[in-house]
């Protein structure tokens, strides 16, 4: 090949700056904002709502931001229906029962069959062993979930108290770190903060 010959005199090449310069179109940058009249870059999902999981809009900057300003996942539900839900969350919708107990019979009336086992020890060997009778153990301590565990320990409390213990804890608390209580010192407002939160977990989940 010969580099020295005069058509590559002639060859051009398109400068990368113009083809920057082009403006390009929504299309071309991808969908475009679903918000009406709006011809902007649809760049940002937004959930459609509850009876639509898993789809979203598509928004730019501006009315993503003004979409998730009014957003509200509960609208249409009542207090009551927010509280269930919040109560359900902790362990994921999922069913529960009690320990050592199995879920329902599937028949109408089918009682609750228990999973107990209880053994029998005549000669006393196992109790000689240090082995007590499951019944006469030291009662089991009601299990909760790691939300509703960080709750208690935002207020300072053991899972196993009633909710009579957990509302006067937080009336205690409040009264502690309000900033009225402190001469309008906000400094521990974080805190006040972290303990409204834990008390609404815990009376969403029925324990306050």
């Amino acid at each position: 090949m010969n580099l020295n010959s005069p058509i590559f005199d002639r060859i051009r090449s398109r400068p990368r700056r113009a083809e920057q310069a082009q403006p390009k179109s929504a299309s071309q940058n991808g969908p475009r904002c679903e918000h009406p009249g709006c011809q902007g870059a649809g760049e940002h999902r937004a959930p459609k709502g509850r009876s639509n999981e898993g789809e979203y809009w598509r928004f730019c900057l501006e009315h993503v931001r003004e979409y998730n300003a009014s957003y509200n996942y509960f609208a249409g539900m009542t207090d009551d229906a927010v509280a269930r839900y919040q109560k359900e969350s902790l362990v994921g919708h999922r069913p529960t029962w009690s320990m050592g107990v199995k879920a329902p019979g599937k028949g109408p009336g089918a009682p609750e069959a228990s999973t107990e086992f209880v053994f029998e020890d005549p000669l006393g060997v196992f109790r000689a062993a240090g082995f007590a009778h499951r019944a006469e153990a030291e009662p089991r301590k009601p299990t909760v979930g790691p939300v509703a565990r960080k709750a208690y320990d935002a207020l300072g409390l053991d899972e196993s108290v009633d909710a009579a213990t957990v509302k006067a804890r937080y009336k205690q608390l409040v009264k502690q770190v309000h900033p009225d209580a402190n001469g309008g010192d906000r400094s521990l407002e974080d805190r006040l903060r972290e303990i409204i939160n834990a008390y609404n977990t815990l009376k969403a989940a029925g324990r306050a």
